[in-house]
């Protein structure tokens, strides 16, 4: 695929869908942190229930870390790995109020350094709080970078740095949004709408949904 087919999938996926952005509910950097920590093998359905409940109480790194775990535990019991998701809210509750004045640290490697999470947690936090160019592959995205042919990669971290190698400048931002929103709706993974998709005529894939 060349570069100006991608730069025309962006181009409609942005006309498609003007202001993408995460479906968990946030209003500041860190509640996304927790949100995404949260969604771990856990809708974003599922995750706001559970934020609803939880960010009206306690919202800051000092309120959550005075819940204690105990409670926070509680408080997520619905998501699956609630046990080691409560520890690690608390242990990165801990970090952010003595390193970072309950800020959130805006590096890759702060963020990575912090309990519960990872390079995907990192680069969700990073380009939707922060607005970095990075790409979070998680399934969707994975799925369509595959089968689009935008980005072809056998690892999350292959298509992540061909994604990032190849995506047009003026769409680094929106893409990560972009792409989890068509995968989720559009690009499904066992019924693909192919017939309702506005990349039909550039997309790669072989086993078209027709």
């Amino acid at each position: 695929m060349n570069a100006e087919t991608r730069t025309e999938m962006f181009g409609r996926l942005l006309k498609k869908i003007p202001n993408p952005t995460t479906e968990l509910n946030y209003s500041t950097p860190f509640e996304l942190l927790v949100a995404v920590t949260l969604s771990a093998q856990a809708t974003d359905k599922s995750v706001n229930k559970v934020t609803d409940k939880l960010f009206p109480i306690a919202n800051t790194p000092k309120a959550i870390f005075k819940l204690g775990e105990d409670t926070l535990r509680d408080t997520i019991r619905s998501i699956g790995l609630f046990n080691s998701k409560a520890k690690h809210i608390i242990q990165a509750c801990k970090i952010l109020i003595e390193k970072y004045n309950s800020g959130v640290p805006e590096t890759r490697k702060e963020l990575e350094a912090l309990p519960g999470v990872g390079r995907k947690t990192a680069n969700v936090v990073l380009n939707t709080a922060f607005g970095h160019p990075t790409i979070a592959v998680d399934t969707h995205i994975y799925r369509v970078a595959n089968r689009t042919a935008i980005a072809s990669g056998k690892t999350v971290l292959e298509v992540e740095k061909k994604l990032v190698k190849f995506i047009p400048d003026e769409y680094r931002v929106p893409a990560h949004h972009l792409m989890i929103l068509h995968g989720r709706y559009t690009c499904k993974a066992r019924s693909p709408l192919c017939t309702e998709c506005i990349l039909l005529d550039l997309c790669e894939y072989e086993e078209k949904n027709l």
